[in-house]
């Protein structure tokens, strides 16, 4: 059994959230140092030191090449083309597509695609795609 898991962060502890928020802070340079990085965020420097060895998002696992994604797009002419599209814009490279055909107006889709030259993190490419126009339900099914 992996030793890993990809959970998504509304279930989550807040203090968790805030933990990647100020590993951020510090990695970007917003904050000069740790104080001042959980200062920000609002948690105690006590709360970091505990997890912050043990708490990552997706974009941090810079060993990760591939990325599978699924969604449920409305059956309209050119949804999948528009995802594929922002997908090459921000240099993902398209590995697989499987399509069902669709069922009561919507069709289930995955999309494994290489993930190493992004110029976006996974995060923010997730996120704008599932506010694409046709994109009912989007999620994170595996990385390798």
């Amino acid at each position: 059994m992996s030793k890993y898991l990809i959970i998504n962060a509304k279930i989550l502890p807040e203090v968790f959230y805030k933990v990647v928020q100020a590993k951020e802070l510090l990695k970007i340079g917003q904050a000069k140092d740790i104080t001042d990085a959980v200062k920000a965020v609002g948690i105690s420097r006590s709360s970091y030191y505990k997890y912050k060895d043990y708490v990552f998002s997706v974009s941090e696992g810079t060993h990760v090449q591939k990325a599978t994604i699924g969604f449920l797009l409305f059956h309209k002419a050119g949804a999948l083309s528009k995802i594929l599209d922002k997908i090459a814009k921000v240099n993902g490279n398209i590995l697989t597509i499987s399509q069902d055909i669709p069922i009561n107006n919507a069709a289930n889709v995955s999309i494994t695609f290489d993930i190493s030259n992004m110029s976006i993190d996974l995060d923010t490419l997730i996120e704008e795609i599932g506010e694409m126009k046709n994109v009912a339900k989007i999620d994170l099914i595996a990385m390798e």
